[in-house]
């Protein structure tokens, strides 16, 4: 017997599941319940960018989604199933589908952008103008945000006190993969069709820039559990001192698949419950500051575009298009700098500790809005993700919530010399001063924009400006 043949006489004939943030089989309770509820299941992914708001997908996200798509086409194929798409209004992309299938429920995974949750209230509420219900599943996050309050029943903005509350919660266990799906009603779509389909989005870039994503990445859910895999084998024991180093293998690499839902948060947390020590413990931190970011988004969404703390709305940043664009291009001067945004630039990713060097050097050494360089990590980035991006940004800059003090300045020389001190991560991205004794390696080269002494004194003095207007 079928696992799509174990129904209750109550089971609806036909649903429909409608891919989001979330292109995987194995622990999707969106799937799992399809699957136990309906004897056919239209798959389909909607791309939407007009629904997205001022957050559409950039350059490198829609270069990940392109393949990702791809890999999840195929699984479904293998299963017996196949992934419709569909462009344009999702309401009426939904209601045409459960017209033509007669599927009278709708299930997606649950997301928390503001964009996101407009956009979900929409279809909600014109499916049920023809009796069709759209089931919201869990999926993305350890634990849904509403559900985790302080003692006064308002959100935290500690990340310590919002930790030690969802770590006394309870983590499923992630669902198996499928071994089989309920049949899709209509015309099979071969892999070739649904490439031809694919490619009428145009997602992937047209300059060679794309190049150097694929020679760094594979997007899917088969390269996600094998990545998952190797990183809980090999890295993960060191990963609390590792994942500090950028010329080192000593991260997990998991936030593309994170962001794509290629691999759940659920995985990534069970494949580091057997490890003892400080790496998995360290991991799974690392995993509730992704958490704590979905929260802060949940509960405060004017975040995407303003800070937590108001009066930074007041600070006088500078306006300078020739500094941002030498930012943009590793041209600071700055060897740390240079190599992150070159290596951004290369592979649509930044090691992490890096992200913090650059983001701190463009809104404290140049003082100009978080915002900026918030956008353009989210068109460079393979992992763009709103909820980490805004509060990684609003954290550097000093106007979130546990943010680092907006008169804490990076230097961008020491911080090169403490991370970075054989320096075989500079002299990958900055063959400028590759020749440099260790020694010399992290100084600044040619001209550098600023002095990072006089930006600090700047950066300081801008700081007390909005301190006595508050």
């Amino acid at each position: 017997m079928h696992i799509w043949e174990r129904k209750t006489s109550m089971a609806h004939e036909g649903g429909i599941l409608w891919f989001r943030n979330d292109l995987r089989l194995a622990d999707h309770e969106a799937l799992a319940a399809s699957i136990r509820e309906h004897r056919h299941v239209t798959p389909v992914f909607i791309w939407a960018p007009q629904e997205e708001g001022a957050w559409a997908l950039g350059a490198a996200s829609r270069w990940w989604l392109h393949d990702s798509l791809l890999s999840l086409s195929r699984a479904l194929s293998a299963r017996g199933s196949r992934l419709l798409l569909r462009e344009g209004d999702a309401s009426m992309s939904l209601l045409g589908l459960a017209r033509s299938s007669g599927a009278r429920v709708v299930h997606a995974s649950r997301r928390y952008e503001r964009s996101a949750v407009e956009q979900e209230k929409r279809v909600e509420k014109a499916l049920a103008k023809e009796g069709i219900e759209l089931r919201l599943h869990s999926g993305g996050l350890l634990h849904e945000p509403d559900g985790i309050r302080n003692q006064a029943g308002t959100p935290f903005l500690a990340f310590s006190a919002f930790w030690r509350a969802a770590s006394a919660l309870h983590v499923a266990r992630p669902l198996p993969e499928p071994e089989g799906m309920p049949p899709s009603p209509g015309e099979p779509v071969d892999s070739a069709s649904f490439a031809e389909q694919l490619s009428r989005l145009k997602l992937k870039p047209k300059v060679a820039w794309g190049a150097g994503l694929r020679e760094t990445w594979t997007a899917g859910e088969a390269a996600a559990q094998s990545r998952l895999a190797a990183f809980a084998e090999a890295a993960m024991a060191a990963y609390k001192d590792a994942r500090d180093l950028p010329g080192e293998l000593g991260t997990s690499r998991l936030s593309p698949h994170l962001r794509f839902g290629e691999v759940s948060p659920r995985q990534a947390w069970a494949a580091a419950l057997p490890g003892r020590g400080d790496g998995p413990s360290t991991f799974m931190k690392e995993l509730g500051w992704r958490e704590f970011s979905y929260y802060l988004l949940h509960h405060f969404p004017h975040l995407e575009r303003a800070p937590l703390r108001s009066e930074f709305e007041g600070f006088p940043w500078e306006h300078n298009a020739e500094w941002l664009r030498l930012w943009q291009r590793g041209r600071t001067g700055y060897p740390i700098v240079d190599a992150g945004m070159r290596e951004l630039w290369q592979t649509g990713w930044m090691h992490n500790r890096v992200r913090m060097i650059v983001a701190s050097f463009l809104v404290k050494d140049l003082r100009i809005h978080w915002i900026e360089g918030a956008r353009w990590f989210w068109d460079t980035l393979v992992d763009a993700d709103l909820a980490n991006n805004t509060q990684g940004w609003q954290w550097t800059a000093g106007c979130g919530a546990d943010a680092a003090p907006y008169f804490r300045v990076f230097n961008p020389i020491l911080q090169g010399i403490k991370f970075d001190p054989s320096g075989r991560y500079v002299r990958r991205w900055v063959p400028e001063v590759a020749s440099r004794a260790n020694a010399d390696l992290h100084a600044p080269y040619g001209r550098p924009v600023v002095d990072h002494f006089e930006a600090r004194g700047a950066a300081l003095a801008a700081f007390d400006r909005i301190k006595k207007n508050k």
